[in-house]
């Protein structure tokens, strides 16, 4: 569980959405879990008209579904929302490298080498959690490094879903590394100032997911809709 310093100012709601939200994505609850306000609210050390309003803000961003008389279930996942995540997070980050080639942040390009030699280190290791950690920081730098960060906030919640199945299709070492070299990819041909392979690059790797979407579903029909 992530430390109540993290959080240190927000609202009760905004504690709550955020570790609820935390706790979806990493699966620790799963597609179908029904959450009950009274167990949350005791849980988190709050009354549940806090849980209320973070169950609604989640229910905005499509990860919980709100039934009346029948309380609030984590959604399934759904083949036609992953696509449809996927193709508008690919018209935002393919804008964003291709304007990345044009000028991109040096202090960016720094962050993002470190970025990518933690991240490599962390799939070394086989350590899940930190590797996505290191994922998102990546692309958050890649929308710095352009001065369009709110392209990213843009993009975050819909990231989510697909964050949901990385969890089950980023098995081992050998796939995280993967994925480390596709970003070294993407960076080398911004700085190649390589517009067209930019694109290439980055297209490629937000359909790393699709690949394996088919064989993930057949081994976890439960979770999909």
């Amino acid at each position: 569980m992530a430390s109540p310093a993290v959080f240190t100012g927000a609202s009760a709601a905004g504690r709550v959405e955020a570790e609820l939200r935390r706790a979806i994505i990493a699966l620790e609850l799963p597609p179908g879990t029904r959450l009950s306000e009274q167990e949350i609210a005791l849980k988190y050390g709050v009354s549940r008209q806090p849980v209320r309003e973070a169950l609604i803000a989640l229910a905005r961003t499509r990860l919980v579904d709100v039934q009346p008389q029948r309380g609030t279930v984590v959604v399934k996942f759904s083949v036609r929302k992953m696509m449809e995540a996927r193709f508008i997070r690919e018209a935002v980050e393919v804008a964003i490298v291709r304007e990345a080639c044009t000028a991109f942040s040096p202090q960016s390009r720094q962050r993002i080498a470190d970025l990518l030699d933690v991240q490599e280190k962390a799939a070394g290791r086989d350590d899940h959690a930190s590797f996505q950690r290191y994922d998102e920081l990546f692309h958050v730098e890649l929308a710095e490094g352009v001065g369009m960060p709110l392209a990213w906030e843009a993009i975050r919640d819909i990231k989510a879903h697909m964050d949901r199945v990385c969890q089950l299709t980023l098995p081992g070492t050998e796939v995280m590394l993967s994925l480390v070299e596709q970003h070294r990819r993407i960076m080398a041909a911004i700085d190649a100032q390589d517009a067209a392979q930019a694109e290439l690059a980055m297209r490629h790797h937000l359909t790393e997911i699709l690949r394996a979407l088919p064989k993930t579903e057949a081994n976890y029909p439960d979770l999909f809709e």
